[in-house]
């Protein structure tokens, strides 16, 4: 054989090996790592769901404010190339007397790489925003803020929202989700250090990891219904079930999440669904798990047209 063409042969040799070892540490490659760790103390979140002697929520509704498609193995690494769903979602929870509110969608000029988008299901969700006593954001991307930074009356319902000072520390997490210039001025940020209650039922939990905002919603209702909304610390129930994270390209190079931070919260929270199955878990894309809650009545589809 030719020199040239063996070395033509041991170069393709070792670009193959090269690719291969890289597609498997960016897309497949999903071990625990050893410095995961994330503590949930569920008892300590139940006593503050309780601390506010006011009526605990009588209803939970949802919209499907829009549509992107993943390839699987973004969602959970390995998990191969087939489109999957991942809606986007906002929530209400409603009072006898008020609502909160749990996200806030995007609209489709921000949302300008959707699938699909429900423009009288965001439109319902705006309205409802404009009632709601208290705005919760589970994290700072522009799928989940968006709708409160688009909002046509913001003044309005920043007033009623509570962002916490990490969701405001970096604004290009938004992206391209953004404030208007000045909005924010004399906004005072929440600040709380692991769990804090913020409404009868409601209880926030710090997650960071997917964002340096990130946090949990717990929610506790009138019937006693115990739901635990994830943000995206999992995108579907899938990430906490086999415990595997998004693929590395997606974690490393594009949402530039904390790893071993996310793997912690996957841990504590397939742990806790293991003693406590009836905690409803809700992750932030998972299409199927709303609507399973839907169809046992545990979710009511769309917000209502009338009421608080």
């Amino acid at each position: 054989m030719k020199p040239w063409i063996r070395n033509t042969l041991v170069a393709l040799g070792l670009l193959v090996v090269v690719a291969g070892i890289a597609y498997y540490w960016l897309i497949v490659e999903s071990h625990f790592p050893a410095d995961a760790q994330y503590a949930l103390d569920i008892g300590e979140v139940r006593r503050l769901s309780g601390a506010l002697s006011a009526d605990k929520p009588t209803a939970i509704e949802v919209e499907r404010v829009g549509l992107f498609k993943f390839p699987a193995t973004a969602i959970v690494a390995g998990d191969g190339w087939e489109a999957r769903d991942m809606p986007v979602f906002s929530y209400r929870i409603v009072y006898p007397q008020t609502s909160v509110l749990i996200d806030t969608a995007l609209n489709q000029e921000i949302g300008a790489s959707l699938n699909s988008f429900y423009a009288d299901a965001f439109a319902r969700m705006q309205t409802a925003m404009g009632s709601a006593s208290l705005i919760l954001i589970t994290h700072e991307h522009m799928d989940h803020i968006g709708g409160l930074t688009s909002h046509p009356n913001l003044a309005r319902v920043l007033a009623s929202t509570k962002l916490t000072r990490e969701q405001l520390a970096e604004p290009k997490l938004m992206l391209p989700a953004k404030f208007p210039d000045r909005a924010l001025d004399g906004y005072v940020p929440l600040v709380y250090q692991k769990y804090l209650g913020v409404a009868p039922g409601v209880v926030l939990i710090k997650a960071p990891g997917h964002s340096p905002g990130s946090q949990m919603i717990y929610v506790q209702a009138a019937n006693g219904a115990e739901y635990l909304f994830l943000g995206d610390v999992a995108w579907q129930f899938r990430n906490i079930d086999v415990q595997r994270e998004r693929a590395r390209l997606i974690t490393a190079f594009m949402i530039k999440e904390d790893r071993s931070a996310v793997f912690g919260q996957l841990a504590a929270l397939k742990q806790l669904h293991t003693v406590e199955p009836r905690i409803h878990m809700v992750p932030g894309h998972d299409g199927a798990a709303v609507d399973e809650l839907i169809a046992s009545g545990l979710m009511k589809a769309r917000f209502a047209a009338a009421g608080n």
